[in-house]
C-alpha cells in the first residue's frame, strides 16, 4: 500500500471517529434540529481530526501528521 493512500485512510478514519462522535454528543445534548446537526458535526470533525501528508523527499516518500493536539509536525514510520 502506498503512503499517499495510507494517508487518505488515515485522514478519513481520523476524520470519520471525530464525525460520529460529534455528530451522537451533538444531538444528544443541544437543541439542533435537522441539517444543524451533521453540519456541526462535520465542523468539529475536520477541526480536531488529525492530518495526514505524504512529501516526497530525497529519502523516499515520507508520511507526516499534524494534529492540534500535539506540537508540531510528527513523521509517521
Amino acid at each position: 500500500m502506498s503512503k499517499q493512500t495510507k494517508a487518505f485512510i488515515y485522514n478519513f478514519a481520523g476524520f470519520a471517529v471525530f464525525f460520529f462522535a460529534a455528530r451522537y454528543a451533538v444531538a444528544a445534548y443541544t437543541n439542533l434540529e435537522g441539517w444543524w446537526i451533521p453540519l456541526t458535526a462535520f465542523v468539529v470533525g475536520t477541526i480536531l481530526a488529525p492530518k495526514f501528508q505524504t512529501v516526497k523527499t530525497r529519502e523516499g516518500e515520507k508520511l507526516f501528521m499534524k494534529w492540534i493536539f500535539t506540537k508540531g509536525v510528527k513523521e509517521i514510520k
